[in-house]
C-alpha cells in the first residue's frame, strides 16, 4: 500500500508515496519520423521514378501518399515547423539557423514558448531519440562549448547521434554523440559511411531502450542528411546506374510525368511545366557535357538508392521486435530539389557558399572521383528541375518546386483498409506534430515550465487517413523564403516572381524581379492547375490583390518582416559573434577539435606561431583545419616543415628547403591579405623566412560547410593533402599554437608615445 505520505517513527507505523512517473496513453504507437533532405517531388519510385526506392515503396503501399503536402523551402526552417507545429518564423526559424539576425522571426532559436514534440512526448513518457542531422542549433552555439539549449538534448531529446551542421562529407562526418564531439567509428577505407553508422546507431538506441523496457513507446526522430550534397555512396550503388540517365533530363522527366499520371500522384488533366530558358535542352549538349552531367544524376541516384537501402535495415529492427504494425511512419523531404550545384554541377560543393562556379574541364577530368572521397559533388541543376517533376523551380523558392514534398504516412495497425491510397489535402509541415499527437491521444500543453504556450498552427491529419474527401486542414497557408513569396488560399495560390541575391549565376540566368516592389504576384488557381503552371492574374485581378493583401497580413502576424533576400547580405544584421574580439589566442594540445566559429577570423590576414619541440627527421601534423575539399595544415615530413592551404581542390604550398634541427622551434605563418584578395603567405622558422606562396584568391569565410575543427598535433578524416597521411600524429612535443590577428593588435597610446619621445630627447 502507498499513499498519502506518512512518516512515522519506524516503518511499519509509515506509508511511502512515489513521485508519479509520466505515463503515455494506453496503447500509444511507437513514432518514426524520417527526414530526408533535399529530395524532390518526383524522386521516389512511389511518386513516380524509375530510381530503386523498394523500401520507401513499400511504406506507401502499406499506408498513404500525400500530393499536396508542403515545406518552407529550406532545410532548418522546415525542421523547426515540424517539431514545433508552429510556423518557421515564429518560432524563429525565418532563414538557416548558421545566420542568426537580429529580428524576432530570424534569431535561428527555438524559443521556450514552442515546445516540440519530443520535449511532449518525454513528458508523457514516451523515450526520444534522435540521429543524424540537426540544423537547429545558432551558429554561434555549436561548438564545444555550447550553449546546449538549442541542440537536441536541450529541446527534448534524451538521446542524440549525428551532425549538427547543415552537411556532412559521409566518409568523414564531424559527429556528436549527446552533447560532445566524437570520431566515427572507423575509416572511410575501413568502409564507413554516415548513412549506414547512423542506421546502426539508431538501431542500438531502439534496441537498448526495449530490451530494458519491452514495449515502452518511443519517437525517433531520423534525418540522415541525404539526399543532400555531398552526393556520396559506395560505389556499386552508383554504378548500378551507369547509362541510366544517358537520355538526359528532359527524357527523364517526360517519362518521369507519364508515370505520375499513371500512379495517380498527379491528376490526369495536370499541364506539365515548361523546360526554363537557364536549363539547356539535352540535345544541345555537346557529348563530354552529356556524359559529366549522366554521371552526376546516377552518383545521386545511387546515393538515393542507397539511403533507402539503410531504412530497410532500421524498419527491420522493428518487424523482429514485433512492433512495426504498431509504429507510425511519417517520411518528408525538408525541400524540393536543390540546384547549388548551378549550371553545370559541382565536384566540390563548397564553391557555391562562396558564390565560385566550376571550371567544367576540370570537373570532366574529375569525372571518376565523382560520388567517392575525393569529391564533394552535386548534380548539375537541370536534374534539379527535372526531379521536382512536373513543378517550377527548387530550393529556395516558394514555387511549388521548392514547397511542395513527398509525404508518406505507414501505420499498418490502422490504415490497412486505405493502404496504397494517395491523399490530396493541402497541407504542411506545421500539420505533423498536431497529427502525431493526435494518433496518441495527447493534448498539447497550454504551459511548459512556467512558460505559456503559443498556438500551435498546425492541424490534425488524422480525419483525412481513412477519409478521402475529408476537408483540407487549413484554407490558408503563408510562404516566404529569401524574399521569395506566396500564400494559398481557399484552393488559389498567388507567387512572387522574386529572384534573390544569394548566388550571382542563379540571379544572372533565373528570370525574375530583384526588387520588392516591382514583384509581379502570379496568380494560380490550384484546384484545376496542379502544376502551378498557367498565371491567371490578368483575368482575376481582384482575387490576386486579396491573395497579396493576405500575404501581408500573414507576415504581421508571424514575425516574418523585415523582408531580406540576400545570404552573406544578412551578415550587416549578423548576431554578434559571443567569443571576444581578440588580437592572439593561444591554443594547447589534448583537447578536441576546435569549432570552427570558435576560432578568430582570419581571412583579414593573421599569423600563426608554433610551438614545438623534434627530434631527428620528425614527422606529423601540428594543426590541421578541414580537407582535400577545402582547408590547411601545418606539418613536419621528415623533418621539413611545410604549410599548405588547399583552396576548394586547389594546392597551394610553402615549404622550407632543410628539415629542422633536434631541438626548440617556432614555426610560423604569416598572410598578408591584399585589398583584392588573396596575398602573400609566408613560412618562417625562428623568425627567418624558410618559404612562401602567394594565395590567389581570398581565404573561404568557412572552410567546410558541414563543420569542422582545428585540430592539433594530428589530423582526421580526409588529409588536407597527400602530402600525409592521417591521422599523421605529430611525433614531436608541442608547447603550444597561437593565432595573432594584426588587425587588432594593440596599438601604442599616442600621449604615452610623446611622453617617451620628450624623456629621450
Amino acid at each position: 500500500m502507498t499513499g498519502p505520505l506518512r512518516i512515522g517513527t519506524t516503518i511499519a507505523d509509515s506509508t511511502p508515496e512515489f513521485t508519479p512517473r509520466p505515463r503515455p496513453p494506453r496503447g500509444a504507437p511507437n513514432v518514426v519520423v524520417i527526414v530526408l533532405d533535399d529530395l524532390g517531388f518526383g524522386q521516389l519510385g512511389c511518386y513516380g521514378s524509375d530510381i530503386a526506392t523498394p523500401t520507401i515503396d513499400g511504406l506507401a503501399s502499406d499506408g498513404l501518399r500525400f500530393n499536396r503536402f508542403h515545406v518552407t523551402a529550406l532545410c532548418s526552417p522546415t525542421r523547426a515547423a515540424l517539431l514545433t507545429g508552429r510556423n518557421h518564423h515564429s518560432v524563429g526559424m525565418g532563414f538557416l539557423t548558421d545566420v542568426p539576425i537580429g529580428f524576432p522571426g530570424y534569431d535561428g532559436r527555438i524559443p521556450p514558448s514552442a515546445a516540440t514534440l519530443p520535449r511532449i512526448l518525454r513528458d508523457n513518457g514516451y523515450a526520444t531519440f534522435a540521429v543524424g542531422k540537426w540544423h537547429l542549433a545558432p551558429r554561434w552555439e555549436q561548438s564545444a562549448a555550447g550553449p546546449f539549449g538549442q541542440w537536441p538534448l536541450g529541446l527534448g531529446f534524451e538521446r542524440y547521434y549525428g551532425f549538427l551542421g547543415g552537411d556532412a562529407n559521409q566518409w568523414t562526418p564531424e559527429l556528436v554523440s549527446d552533447n560532445g564531439f566524437v570520431d566515427p567509428p572507423t575509416t572511410p577505407e575501413a568502409g564507413y559511411h554516415l548513412t549506414e553508422d547512423l542506421v546502426d546507431r539508431a538501431r542500438r538506441l531502439i534496441l537498448d531502450q526495449q530490451h530494458a523496457r519491452p514495449g515502452a513507446p518511443f519517437f525517433l526522430y531520423f534525418a540522415p542528411g541525404a539526399v543532400h550534397a555531398p552526393h556520396q555512396a559506395p560505389r556499386e550503388w552508383i554504378d548500378r546506374y551507369r547509362g541510366h540517365f544517358d537520355a538526359g533530363w528532359d527524357a527523364w522527366r517526360d517519362q518521369l510525368f507519364t508515370s505520375q499520371i499513371d500512379r495517380g500522384i498527379v491528376p490526369v488533366d495536370t499541364t506539365l511545366t515548361e523546360r526554363p530558358t537557364w536549363v539547356p535542352a539535352w540535345n544541345e549538349l555537346s557529348g563530354d557535357q552529356r556524359r559529366l552531367y549522366a554521371r552526376q544524376m546516377e552518383c545521386f541516384a545511387g546515393y538515393l538508392s542507397h539511403t533507402d537501402d539503410q531504412i530497410a535495415r532500421l524498419l527491420d529492427t522493428l518487424r523482429q521486435l514485433g512492433t512495426l504494425d504498431d509504429t507510425i511512419v511519417v517520411l518528408i523531404s525538408d525541400n524540393g530539389t536543390s540546384a547549388e550545384g548551378g549550371p553545370i554541377g559541382s565536384h566540390n560543393e563548397h564553391r557555391f557558399t562562396h558564390d565560385r562556379m566550376d571550371d567544367f574541364d576540370d570537373s570532366l577530368g574529375r569525372i571518376d572521383d565523382l560520388g567517392g572521397f575525393r569529391a564533394y559533388n552535386h548534380y548539375a541543376w537541370g536534374w534539379a528541375w527535372a526531379g521536382n517533376t512536373p513543378f517550377r523551380l527548387w530550393k529556395r523558392y516558394t514555387w511549388l518546386g521548392g514547397v511542395r514534398t513527398p509525404l508518406i504516412v505507414s501505420w499498418p495497425s490502422r490504415l490497412s483498409p486505405v493502404a496504397g491510397q494517395v491523399r490530396n489535402q493541402f497541407c504542411h509541415a506545421i500539420d505533423v506534430m498536431p497529427t502525431l499527437l493526435d494518433a496518441i491521444g495527447i493534448t498539447p500543453p497550454s504551459v511548459v515550465d512556467g512558460v505559456e504556450q503559443q498556438p500551435i498552427a498546425g492541424s490534425s491529419l488524422i480525419p483525412a487517413f481513412l477519409n478521402p474527401t475529408d476537408p483540407d486542414p487549413r484554407t490558408t497557408q503563408y510562404f516566404e523564403m529569401l524574399g521569395s513569396r506566396a500564400i494559398y488560399h481557399d484552393g488559389w495560390k498567388a507567387t512572387t516572381d522574386h529572384v534573390g541575391k544569394q548566388i550571382s549565376i542563379e540571379r544572372e540566368l533565373v528570370t525574375g524581379s530583384h526588387d520588392f516592389e516591382a514583384d509581379h504576384w502570379a496568380l494560380f488557381d490550384l484546384r484545376s492547375d496542379f502544376a502551378e503552371s498557367t498565371d491567371v492574374s490578368a483575368e482575376h485581378p481582384d482575387i490576386a490583390a486579396d491573395l497579396q493583401a493576405r500575404w501581408w497580413a500573414e507576415a504581421e502576424s508571424y514575425q516574418v518582416l523585415p523582408l531580406d533576400d540576400s545570404f552573406i547580405g544578412r551578415a550587416t544584421a549578423l548576431e554578434p559573434n559571443p567569443n571576444p574580439i581578440r588580437w592572439r589566442t593561444r591554443y594547447l594540445p589534448g583537447g578536441g577539435p576546435i569549432a570552427e566559429d570558435a576560432l578568430p577570423g582570419m581571412g583579414g590576414g593573421f599569423v600563426l606561431h608554433l610551438d614545438i619541440e623534434v627530434g631527428p627527421a620528425a614527422n606529423g601534423v601540428i594543426c590541421a583545419l578541414g580537407d582535400w575539399n577545402n582547408g590547411w595544415a601545418v606539418y613536419l615530413k621528415a623533418g621539413v616543415p611545410t604549410a599548405t592551404f588547399n583552396l576548394f581542390g586547389d594546392l597551394h604550398r610553402a615549404s622550407a628547403s632543410d628539415p629542422l634541427t633536434p631541438v626548440t622551434h617556432r614555426i610560423t605563418v604569416d598572410y598578408r591579405r591584399h585589398d583584392s584578395g588573396g596575398g602573400p603567405l609566408t613560412l618562417l622558422v625562428d623568425g627567418d623566412e624558410v618559404g612562401s606562396v602567394v594565395l590567389p584568391i581570398d581565404l573561404p569565410f568557412r572552410w567546410q560547410i558541414g563543420g569542422t575543427g582545428l585540430r592539433i598535433g594530428s589530423d582526421h578524416g580526409f588529409p588536407v593533402s597527400d602530402d600525409y597521411a592521417v591521422p599523421a600524429t605529430f611525433d614531436g612535443t608541442i608547447h603550444e599554437v597561437t593565432i595573432e590577428i594584426p588587425a587588432f593588435a594593440p596599438r601604442p597610446d599616442p600621449a604615452t608615445t610623446v611622453g617617451q619621445a620628450l624623456q629621450r630627447e
